[in-house]
């Protein structure tokens, strides 16, 4: 069977500089398929846009993937045969996945897994497949985790680590308009597992998507962390501010700043 080699292409600075270097180096690629999760940042969106003209510029196959239904519909909306008894009794067996978690990662699996793995399934019926995947070297957890047959890990091959994929993307002219300057992943904007200091920027530069946020966190039934709803996050990120202008401790360390904390909450 002839090779068909794709190129997962997420937007982020890892896959963007595989690509980005693997154009460069003139290595052959049948096509780019991207997933749309419809939670992305809007500059995002637009150096998604950016890349896929560049990449159809070079006489590529560039594809849009989506799963059947929006992010909105699996989270709020459709039916779960729940195994867990405690949710379906404490929540009145509630609808939609809600929040992800640790050991849940739905969003992951169905709008992006799942949808690319049916995706060249239908392809590999004609063809042997080859998928580029974009995982920077310093990334040994997940090189571990994702080798499968048919799986090429170019950033591996080449020792790139992830500092090493951003520098070369900004030379390259891809800088997300700043985006990377806020955040460490560039993932979706409403994701729960990333990081307090992303959720803090996220607060403070996204006041519309942090809206958003806090309305969808009053929407589901699942906390959004297992320490802070939305609304805590931001009576911490204000009480953070008010602190940092009085020239107190926001250590979380501090039990000054617990003490604070505590009461800001209405503890």
């Amino acid at each position: 069977m002839n090779e068909y080699r794709i190129v997962s292409f997420s937007g982020g600075k890892d896959s963007t500089a595989m690509l980005l270097r693997l154009m460069e180096l003139n290595e052959p690629i049948s096509e780019v398929i991207w997933c749309d999760t419809y939670k992305e940042f809007p500059e995002m969106y637009s150096h998604i846009a950016k890349v896929r003209k560049a990449v159809e510029n070079a006489g590529i196959k560039f594809t849009e993937l989506r799963a059947e239904h929006s992010f909105d519909y699996y989270m709020f909306e459709k039916y779960i045969d729940r195994k867990n008894v405690n949710v379906v009794e404490k929540y009145n067996d509630p609808l939609g996945y809600s929040w992800a978690g640790p050991r849940m990662r739905w969003c992951t699996r169905v709008l992006k897994l799942d949808v690319v793995s049916k995706y060249i399934k239908e392809i590999e019926k004609k063809y042997s497949v080859i998928q580029y995947i974009g995982i920077a070297a310093d990334e040994q957890y997940r090189i571990e985790r994702k080798i499968s047959v048919g799986q090429r890990h170019p950033l591996v091959e080449w020792n790139w680590t992830e500092q090493m994929c951003l520098d070369y993307c900004y030379s390259k002219g891809y800088d997300w308009n700043g985006l990377y300057t806020h955040f460490t992943r560039a993932s979706c904007w409403c994701c729960p597992l990333q990081s307090l200091d992303n959720l803090r920027n996220l607060y403070r530069f996204y006041p519309k998507l942090w809206d958003e946020l806090k309305d969808m966190d009053k929407k589901t039934w699942r906390n959004f962390r297992a320490d802070f709803t939305v609304e805590q996050l931001e009576k911490r990120f204000v009480l953070e501010n008010d602190r940092t202008e009085k020239g107190l401790t926001i250590n979380p360390h501090s039990a000054d700043f617990r003490t604070a904390l505590k009461y800001a909450l209405g503890g």
